[in-house]
Formats: C-alpha cells, structure tokens, sequence
C-alpha cells in the first residue's frame, strides 16, 4: 500500500464501514472485516500513527470499529501499540460513552506504562462526569500529576460538583483536600454543590472550616450564595436547629445571608409547626439579611444547568418561586427545559410561575416541556398549561398550533386534537404537513384507519402534499391492516410525487404484501430498492429476511434474496437465511438455496460456509447448525476433509 498516511486512513477507514454496513447487526466488528484489511493489504504500512489516523476522526463515531482495528493491529506480527494509537482509541470510546471499554484501556497502558497527552485525560474525566461514573472519574484524575496545568481548576470543580452530587461525599472530600494541596482555587459551583451536600452529615464546625480552608487559599467566591446553599443542605437533613446556629458562623465569615437563606429556614420551622422559631427567624431576617442579587442567582443557575447539577438548580429555583423572589424570564425558560425529563411537577411549578407573571415559555421550551410531560404521563398538567396559554392569546401562529396538536395525539387525545385542527382553520392558519401528520399517525396508532385516509384525502384537497412521514405513516398502518394492495398502491403514489422511499418504507409494504402471498408485488418493490440504491436494499433485505423466517415463510424470503447479485458482499444475507433455515429443522429448502448460490457465484458461495463454519463455535444452538453442514458434506459442498465438530470450538477461516 504505496500511498501517504491521510490516503492510506481514509482508504481502510472506508472500507471498514463499507464492510460493517453488510455485517448483522450492522457498524459492528466481525471477523470478515479482518479479511476486508487482509484484502487492502495493509500489514506491511502497519504503525502506532496510521491505526491512530484510522480511528481519529474516521472512527471516532463507531467504537466497534475502532476497538476492533486497535486489537487487530495488536495481534499483527512485531506490531505495539504507543501513546499516540492508545490517544485516538480512548478518545473514540469516550466520545461514544463506553465506559467499560475505556477502563479497560486504561488499565492496559497502566500496565505498560503509557503516558496519555492532558487533552485526552480531560476528554477522558469529562465523558466520564457526563456518564455518571465520577468515581471513575476521580481515579483518573489521580493518575495525573499537575491538576492546575494538564487538568486546569473548571474541570477540578466539575467534578467535585458531580462527586458530591451522585453522593460520593467521602471521596469529594478527598478531591477538595487535594485541591487545597494542590493550589487548585475552587469555584461557586464546585465548592457551593460540595458544602451544600457535605454539610447534611457533618458537624457544624466542620463545615466552618471548609469555608476557613477556602477563604486562606485565596479562592473567589459568593458569600451569599454558599451560605443559601449550606442554610438549605442543614434544613434538608431536618436539622433546623443547627441552620439557625449556622447563620452566625457564616455571617462572620463573609457569607451573609441573604433574604433567600433565611425565608428557607422560616419555611422549614412553619412546616414543622414551630410558629415561635419561624418568627424568631423572620426577625433575624429583617435585622440582619440582605436582599438576593438576581444577577449571582442568574450566573450560578446557569452554571449549575450547564455542569448538569440539576437536582440543585431545580432546589434553588422552588426557593425563587416558593418565597416569591426575582427571577429573569430567560432563567425559567432555561429550568423548565433543564429539569423537565427528571423533575416534571418541578417543571410545571416553573411554567406556571412564567405564565402567571404575564410571560409565556419560548416555543422550544413549550416542545421539550410536553415531550416530557407526555413521557412521565402528566398529560392533565400539559392540557392545564395549554388551557392557560390559551386564554392568554398565546397560539397566534401555525408553530404554536402544532405543538399543540403534537402534544394530543401523542398523548392518544385524538378527539381533542381534532378540535385544535378545527381552531387552527377558523382562526385562518391552514395546517402544514407536521399538523396533517401528527393527527394520522394518533389515528393510526389507535386503529383509526378511515379517519386517516379520510385526513390523507383533505391535505390533498387543500394542495398540502404528502412527505416521506405520511407516506410511511399509512404504507405502514396499510400494510399491518390487510391492505396490502392499498398500501401498493400508495408506494406508486409516492414514487410518482418525486418522494423516495426509505428502509421503513420497504420493509413495511414488502413484509405486507408477502403476507398476504403477494410475492409478485413483493419483489418489485424489492426490485425498486436495488435501482434506488444498493446499499439500502441489503438492509432492508436482512430485515425483511428475519421477519418472513420468523412467520415460517421461508420460500418466500428464499425467491426474494435472489433479486440481488450473488457476490461475496451479499453474503451475510444468504447466511442469515440459512440460519434461520437450519433453526426450523428445514435443511431440504437450504440446500437448495445453497446450490442455487454455487451455481450463480463459486466465490460466494466460499464466503457463505466460511461464515457458517465460524458461526459454530459462537452459536448458543450449534447443534441444527451442524446438521446442516453435515447434509452439505453429503452433497459435497463442504471437502469431507474437514471435520465439523473442531468448529465447535474453534472458528477457522477456509482459504
């Protein structure tokens, strides 16, 4: 392989994701790939940098790949592995959140005592802070030397947010240690989610002195801020006694506390029922707080939605709200889309609090909020915030009017989504194709398959054309329905419209109409996947494969996989339906098809056992498999020369 580095990456990288297209599942390492670098003849150009060009950027996207290419070139002859291989491979695993994969690795350069470039371990700390596994994460950052250059005090805070958060206290405190060590200066939201937490099980004194260590390292931080968060964590824990305590200790520290701290405090005491202590604290309050600088809530909110410390946003924005306090539109918009998925009630507290001080929730926000909702089965609160931006004269255009609408008919309120169509039209916003095809899928998804050709047959009526969507919504419905021939029928349609099928399209109306033993149709649509694109055809062939061998309808799927070429490519397909073949005990239909492939394609035929042949030692079931080949041997489509039970227990490659 005489071409430069770029050509020679871009080449095999090229070829592994041509290769893995054709592999079951698909993007995932097999072992005709090794035949695929076999064939490029790349051995001999093998080095640490060509397999790191491969992976970065080529790979980065497809871990199986990239692992498998990295362990390939591990087993080649007099080929090792070096910083710059090991770089490009973490950082493929870390994009793609394969944790285990990535503890793996590391754990093999500790070995060899490989030394990773800074960016890669803060690539490394951060994928593992975003996936949950900060202790992890923590041990990583042991293994580096100089925290404030390599690492830098963001990412240092980062994670002692995160460790304190997941509840790994013991080891946050370890890591704040460090820090103070290690001249690392911590930050709001660092040491402000670390006190907030480690304040529920420590001694008042010891929490004082966190802030002491912090205040002699020459750390930066909001006074008032830390001390809402420590007033909060006390009162959390139910130790009331010792927040009112608190309160001293951090004004003398330079952590005053704000209105905010103490109308949390008065709260804690009137929900315990402790009306002289509530007032004592709401005397305090009026002596000796201060009122909340909007402008340090905003930034620390912020930083806590973007560090993904949302359980502590979503805490100190019931506070905002609860104590009716200032807060910018842009800072609740920015809540309810942040805590939604995990918080929902939370995040209908905030809409409503919006919406109640005469402002509405950005589009966006208004989406995520009903996708979540819809998702936690608070379709009542969504139908509520709907009712309220209603009657504030919020659905003034066709966007706002198809949120919506999307809204009720993923919820199933298909009759109330109807309505919403209705308004939309005398409010004199004809419905786009995303309000057409909301409503026919709801329609759909409830058995209603009248009203939705009935909604097919306005939008064309009204000159709103079809997209890909509402083709495949009614293909789709059509072809489960016993409709086959309609569905047929609209495929021509599509097609016809300029509109081009795709993967659901084809496996959908293919699997109907063989269903209904129209095979004809069948392969026609299936002809029409070849002439569209190639590559699309085989994947819907290994679907289409699997769904008819699951129905038994094994002649069926037979006749189809012929439509395509019978090249060493395409084998995967022709192995898939053997397997199948050989699970149902119907051996008389697979050696026919074989024989039909060996007629068509030698080479092919070679690359069909081979795979059959390799798939023994790593089948569950090998016994049907076995039998199988044995019948081939007979017809001597196997050299009797080999013997089927060392399969078993070996894969080997026939050259």
């Amino acid at each position: 392989m005489n071409r430069s580095a770029h050509e020679a990456a871009k080449l095999i990288s090229k070829a592994l994701v041509s290769a893995s297209n054709r592999s079951i599942p698909t993007r995932s390492w097999s072992p005709s790939l090794e035949q695929t670098l076999h064939q490029l003849g790349c051995r001999n150009s093998l080095n640490p940098l060509l397999v790191a060009r491969v992976i970065d950027p080529f790979l980065l996207d497809h871990h199986s790949l990239a692992l498998g290419f990295f362990n390939w070139a591990s087993q080649q002859p007099g080929f090792s592995h070096t910083s710059v291989s090991y770089q490009s491979l973490l950082k493929s695993l870390s994009v793609s959140r394969q944790f285990n994969s990535v503890e793996k690795i590391l754990k093999q350069m500790k070995t060899q005592r490989i030394i990773l470039d800074s960016s890669i371990y803060r690539l490394v700390i951060t994928s593992l802070i975003i996936g949950k596994k900060t202790q992890n994460a923590f041990f990583v950052l042991s293994e580096v030397n100089d925290w404030t250059n390599e690492i830098g005090p963001e990412l240092c805070n980062s994670l002692l947010a995160a460790l304190s958060s997941d509840a790994h206290v013991e080891l946050a405190q370890k890591l704040f240690d460090k820090m103070c060590v290690r001249g690392v200066h911590v930050n709001n939201i660092g040491f402000g989610v670390f006190i907030g937490k480690s304040c529920r099980t420590s001694e008042l004194s010891m929490t004082l002195d966190l802030l002491d260590k912090v205040k002699s390292s020459g750390s930066v931080i909001n006074g008032s801020v830390i001390a809402l968060l420590v007033v909060n964590g006390l009162c959390g824990a139910s130790r009331l006694s010792d927040a009112l305590l608190v309160l001293d200790g951090l004004r003398g520290r330079d952590c005053k506390p704000d209105f905010m701290a103490y109308w949390i405090l008065a709260e804690a005491f009137r929900v315990a029922g402790k009306l002289s202590e509530t007032e004592a604290v709401l005397k305090k309050k009026r002596k000796l707080g201060v009122a909340p600088r909007a402008n340090d809530y905003r930034e620390f909110l912020f930083g806590l939605i973007s560090e993904r410390r949302i359980q502590e946003s979503k805490e100190i924005g019931e506070v905002i709200i609860g104590g009716n306090f200032p807060i910018e539109d842009d800072v609740l918009n920015a809540l309810i889309g942040s805590v939604s998925a995990t918080y929902p009630d939370s995040a209908v507290l905030f809409c409503k609090s919006l919406i109640n001080k005469g402002s509405f929730p950005a589009l966006l926000t208004l989406t995520n909020l009903s996708r979540s909702l819809c998702k936690h089965d608070k379709i009542g609160e969504m139908v509520q915030i709907f009712e309220m931006l209603s009657s504030k004269d919020y659905f003034t255009d066709l966007e706002s009017f198809n949120v919506m609408l999307s809204f009720l008919c993923k919820a199933g309120r298909v009759k109330e989504a109807y309505s919403v169509l209705q308004d939309m039209k005398r409010t004199g916003f004809y419905p786009d194709v995303s309000s057409y095809n909301s409503l026919m899928e709801a329609c759909c998804r409830e058995d209603l398959l009248r009203p939705a050709k009935r909604l097919w047959d306005e939008m064309f009526r009204n000159g709103c054309g079809g997209n890909l969507k509402t083709y495949n919504t009614l293909i789709q419905k059509c072809s489960e329905s016993g409709e086959a021939e309609e569905a047929f029928r609209l495929f021509h349609h599509m097609i016809e419209k300029n509109v081009s099928p795709n993967a659901t399209t084809y496996i959908s109306l293919i699997n109907g109409l063989c269903r209904e033993q129209n095979i004809d149709n069948a392969y026609e649509v299936f002809d029409k996947s070849i002439t569209q694109d190639i590559m699309l055809a085989q994947a819907v062939l290994t679907t289409v494969i699997s769904s008819l061998c699951s129905e038994g309808n094994f002649p069926a799927a037979s006749k189809l996989i012929r439509c395509l070429p019978p090249k060493p490519e395409n084998s995967n397909s022709h192995v898939l339906l053997l397997l199948c073949l050989a699970d149902a005990g119907e051996v008389g239909i697979a050696i026919d098809h074989i024989l039909w492939v060996g007629h068509s394609s030698n080479s092919t035929t070679q690359a069909v056992i081979n795979e059959l042949l390799a798939s023994l030692s790593s089948s569950l079931k090998p016994e049907p498999i076995k039998q199988m080949l044995c019948a081939m041997q007979q017809k001597e489509l196997i050299s009797n020369s080999i013997n089927l039970e060392d399969f078993c227990n070996r894969s080997f490659i026939i050259s």
